[in-house]
């Protein structure tokens, strides 16, 4: 890939020159801020050492967060579904009520 295609991201106080689609700078940037960001509170907690293992517990906890909030959006969506057939369902019956009350005026 030539320069122009290719993000400076600071992540822990080191720098990564990154391939990067065209029109993707920012999203690989803010990417790159919420994991900066993530290990950073890991780093400040005191609770876990060394580069490496606080990149795989950042990397734990944010893929934590994708799935939890993929099974959410799987369960908002099974629901919304339901409610979707459960409306169309009572518009049927109304427009067969309304047919039926059409055919008994005639």
């Amino acid at each position: 890939m030539t320069q122009s295609n290719t993000v400076t991201v600071h992540i822990l106080d080191k720098e990564y020159c990154i391939a990067c689609p065209p029109g993707e700078h920012s999203n690989l940037e803010s990417a790159a801020r919420y994991l900066d960001d993530k290990m950073r509170e890991i780093r400040s907690s005191g609770k876990v050492i060394g580069a490496d293992r606080i990149a795989v517990m950042a990397a734990l906890n944010i893929a934590h967060d994708l799935l939890h909030k993929e099974h959410n959006l799987n369960r908002q969506s099974t629901s919304t579904r339901e409610h979707v057939r459960d409306l169309l369902e009572r518009v049927d019956q109304a427009l067969a009520n309304d047919d039926n009350d059409d055919d008994q005026a005639r």
